[in-house]
């Protein structure tokens, strides 16, 4: 669920550097940033492009527009410490039409290798299982070293399912159990 920075809404997970929240209107640089520093193997939808979309004011509408589904959704990331937001993870739509939702999540590069993803990924997890998930997927490129280091370290496995592409690098498909 997003909302505008008025309404100041409270964290809804906390981890001892972490508070992961809903989305505010003040997000949306760092959403913008985030576009602008995927590697160059991702897919150009999902990318900046030449034009600078998606601009702030597009990421502006994508809070507007979001609905936390399911939940939690997709939630900012805050490191408690600077009140920085740093990044994001949550619960999505699973991408492959599977009934269990998507572990996602990414960060500024200038907050990788410190933890904070899998911190955030432990905090989502324990939540999605206290709410009865007790399947979740991800998905994930096979040169996405870092982002399979995470899942590991939280207890997803690789499982045969593999999407081939040779221009953007094949896609895994991971599961967690409880």
């Amino acid at each position: 669920m997003a909302h505008d920075d008025a309404q100041r809404p409270h964290a809804r997970l906390a981890t001892g550097r972490l508070l992961l929240r809903d989305w505010q209107l003040a997000d949306a640089p760092l959403l913008h940033e985030l576009w602008k520093q995927r590697d160059p193997r991702v897919p150009a939808h999902r990318r900046l492009g030449n034009d600078g979309r998606p601009s702030v004011a597009d990421q502006e509408d994508w809070i507007r527009r979001y609905d936390g589904e399911p939940a939690p959704g997709l939630l900012a990331v805050v490191a408690k410490e600077s009140a920085t937001t740093i990044g994001y993870c949550g619960l999505v739509p699973n991408s492959l039409g599977r009934p269990e939702p998507e572990l996602a999540f990414e960060f500024l590069q200038a907050f990788w290798n410190q933890g904070f993803a899998t911190e955030a990924a432990r905090a989502v997890i324990a939540f999605a299982a206290a709410i009865g998930h007790h399947h979740l997927a991800s998905t994930v490129r096979d040169w996405n070293r870092a982002s399979l280091r995470v899942l590991d370290k939280v207890g997803f496995t690789e499982t045969d399912r593999v999407e081939s592409d040779p221009v953007h690098g094949n896609s895994l498909l991971l599961e967690w159990r409880s």
